[in-house]
């Protein structure tokens, strides 16, 4: 395939023309130097990496039905809130059903990876796996431990299963709960997540002690907190969807100004489908309704780069002969491709070099 129009990748925005083989980008030159050739299929667009969905509870897919009304902590707060009784009442194969249901929807977005909070301590992880194992979605899971006050052998369980560990709120956890999950995370090489300033301010120092690797949303945080959070070099995960149900929205042009490296998730799969497009849709034109717009470069970055480096594989970002990047081509005008990408990306314009497929699912619904 040849793409004539644009790249949007870790270096921004440019007039490109791109061949792509096997699902690898192979030659890169300026719009109209790239002869095609005469097998091959030639169109019009922009090419971008994969984009990575930073945050998502994936086992909230069990729900069918419109949530009951109530403040978010009546929805999703342990253990007694809607999701953990609707968890506790589907059975295994169900699960197993929904979160397959909800990566297929992802990969047909063009997902390349998903960053999920899974809940269910270690039976919640395992299930995760499995439910993952076919899907050419990438799945990062960060579990959580269910007992409190913590209990070491669990919490290692939990760690050794996952890829880390992904806490509630700050407030929700004790000082000496957050120092022992951090610390086992860090042994191991694994990442420390948390909710932060989610329904009302958190200080910082209450969230970034001990150090996390990841904070998500930040909706009610104050400016001097958006400074603290940047100075300090922690990324930020922020979800405007599923606030905006509550009344509320982070501050992404605050977050711009102040240098937070900010990645975007679609959060609870009860709430809205994991279409990270929709996400950034919304992310877009919900800084405009509050007069104070983030930029759409700003933004594209937190799905097409900034997961990327939180992953530590940032050339996965870069489209260019030879890095691991996947791309994607997106039919829409190249002339101004951040702003195209985030207002107009939809399952439609999207072109897939190298088309993957996720199975139906097998025995391990039993």
């Amino acid at each position: 395939m040849l793409v004539e129009g644009a790249i949007l990748d870790r270096d921004g925005a440019r007039p490109a023309a791109v061949r792509i083989m096997d699902g690898r980008v192979v030659e890169v030159g300026q719009r109209g130097t790239v002869s095609r050739r005469s097998d091959e299929r030639k169109v019009e667009g922009i090419v971008i990496p994969a984009p990575i969905n930073g945050h998502t509870h994936l086992g909230d897919a069990v729900s069918t039905r419109e949530p009951p009304a109530g403040p978010v902590e009546s929805l999703v707060a342990a253990p007694d809130g809607y999701k953990f009784r609707l968890l506790a009442e589907t059975t295994r194969a169900a699960k197993l059903r929904a979160v397959r249901a909800a990566l297929r929807r992802m990969d047909a977005d063009g997902t390349r990876a998903v960053v999920d909070f899974r809940e269910e301590g270690l039976r919640g992880i395992q299930l995760l796996r499995s439910a993952a194992r076919r899907s050419p979605v990438r799945t990062v899971i960060l579990g959580r431990p269910l007992r409190r006050p913590i209990d070491r052998a669990e919490l290692d369980a939990v760690v050794a299963a996952g890829d880390g560990v992904g806490l509630s709120s700050a407030r929700d956890e004790t000082p000496e709960t957050r120092r022992s999950v951090a610390d086992a995370c860090r042994h191991a090489g694994k990442y420390f997540a948390l909710h932060a300033s989610e329904a009302v301010r958190e200080p910082p120092e209450t969230y970034l002690d001990p150090r996390p690797d990841l904070l998500v949303h930040l909706a009610e945080a104050a400016p001097d907190d958006l400074r603290a959070v940047a100075d300090a070099g922690v990324r930020v995960v922020v979800c405007p969807r599923s606030n905006a149900l509550f009344g509320r929205q982070p501050d992404l042009a605050g977050m711009e100004a102040a240098g937070v490296h900010m990645l975007l998730g679609t959060d609870n799969a009860m709430f809205h489908a994991p279409s990270i497009w929709r996400e950034l849709e919304f992310a877009y034109v919900g800084t405009r309704l509050k007069g104070r717009p983030a930029s759409a470069a700003f933004l594209a970055r937190a799905v097409l780069v900034e997961p990327y480096d939180w992953l530590h594989e940032p050339d996965a970002a870069s489209i260019a002969v030879g890095t691991p990047a996947t791309p994607l081509v997106l039919r829409l005008p190249a002339d101004d491709p951040a702003y195209q990408v985030v207002t107009r990306t939809t399952a439609h314009v999207i072109v897939r070099p190298a088309r993957s497929r996720l199975e139906e699912t097998g025995s391990e619904d039993r």
